[in-house]
């Protein structure tokens, strides 16, 4: 995201404004992955994504 933080869930949609959903989310502050935050459900504003990763 813009601001440094990393966002892991489960893929669920987006639309065409580039908006995500996730589901299950979890929020990291930096990158080593180590204090998670449960969030759940969350849209992400397309505007707020810098990169999108995926995993098979």
């Amino acid at each position: 995201m813009t601001d440094g933080r990393v966002l892991i869930g489960a893929f669920l949609c987006t639309d065409r404004d580039a908006n995500v959903i996730l589901g299950s989310c979890s929020e990291f502050l930096s990158e080593d992955h180590t204090e998670a935050r449960t969030l759940g459900l969350v849209m992400i504003p397309g505007r707020h994504i810098v990169t999108i990763h995926l995993d098979a």
